[in-house]
């Protein structure tokens, strides 16, 4: 029953999320809110409220690798494993303000990351925990990065997008029901994920690395092929690049400020493969043609995110 739970799990974060999304949206722009306001702050923070919730039930049930796992399995499958199928698809072209300002800023997150969450190796304790205070540091790296987010929407009017307006009741009911399917789901993921890995004598931070950080990905991995397809390729690393901007800022900020988590130092090797892959993007966009990832490096990536998995399965 704990199998099915933990596959439904993902179809009611899924599906909850999207609910959540139309309904706020929906009742937003019956009160006259723009559209930059609605995607840079229901929108967005509605794709990664899976990560969000998942990381708040672990956090309360005392489930700390499953969180960290999960953002940084996340934010790991977001760049090897999705740009790598979306490139390969069609090759992407990014503008500059991706380059120079959100693609490095993605990196400094994963290096903040690093940072806050390795007190044992830089001060020398005996343990390591991303404590309230790092959350709060977290959380004002995401308020800057929103500051910055409305100031370009308005300069170049992105952000612009189709939304449907329900009957206020019918909205009221979308934003009820998607949270609960968020709190179901992230409940039964988590709960479904401790049991897996006991019975299967692995990790829980594996399971989280890996099946749960693609689970939450989803809606991320939807999104960038389907644009992808379409030869959007702005959508595609935008949507990647603020997901892990989102993810370490917001959700994992979020998540110590409640509750601190601890580290585990075998989850280094997670840290350090976010911060290769954020950096090798970086590369990539100079190196052959400047801001495009050609088919060949986004193969690259894909064969490395195989790599990590295979290193993660073997370490167990």
């Amino acid at each position: 029953m704990v199998y099915i739970l933990f596959v439904v799990g993902f179809v009611f974060l899924i599906y909850g999320a999207n609910f959540l999304v139309d309904g706020a949206s929906s009742l937003a722009r019956k009160y006259n809110i723009s559209n930059i306001v609605i995607g840079l702050t229901i929108v967005a923070l509605g794709t990664s409220s899976p990560e969000l919730v998942v990381n708040l039930v672990a956090s309360f049930q005392g489930n700390a690798d499953v969180a960290m796992g999960n953002i940084m399995g996340s934010n790991i499958a977001n760049l090897l494993l999705i740009l790598g199928v979306s490139g390969l698809i069609y090759p992407l072209t990014v503008n500059s303000n991706t380059k120079w300002k959100e693609v490095p800023l993605s990196l400094l997150a994963a290096i903040v990351l690093g940072v806050v969450a390795n007190d044992a190796i830089i001060d020398g304790h005996g343990y390591s925990f991303v404590t309230r205070s790092d959350g709060l540091i977290l959380v004002a790296f995401f308020l800057l990065f929103m500051h910055y987010a409305f100031s370009i929407s308005r300069e170049t009017g992105e952000n612009e997008f189709t939304v449907k307006v329900f009957p206020t009741w019918q909205s009221w009911l979308m934003i009820v029901g998607g949270i609960a399917g968020l709190v179901l789901g992230g409940k039964w993921i988590v709960d479904g994920a401790v049991v897996i890995a006991g019975s299967l004598g692995m990790s829980e931070a594996l399971i989280s690395l890996t099946v749960v950080a693609v689970g939450t990905s989803l809606p991320e991995l939807a999104t960038c092929v389907v644009a992808a397809m379409k030869r959007n390729s702005d959508i595609v690393v935008g949507n990647v690049i603020g997901s892990n901007i989102f993810n370490i800022f917001f959700v994992l900020g979020t998540s110590a400020v409640i509750k601190p988590l601890p580290f585990n130092p075998i989850l280094n090797f997670d840290v350090y493969t976010g911060i290769l892959a954020s950096l090798l993007l970086f590369v990539f966009l100079f190196f052959p043609r400047r801001k495009i990832l050609e088919r060949w490096q986004a193969g690259f990536m894909l064969l490395l995110y195989v790599a990590y998995t295979t290193v993660l399965v073997i370490r167990g």
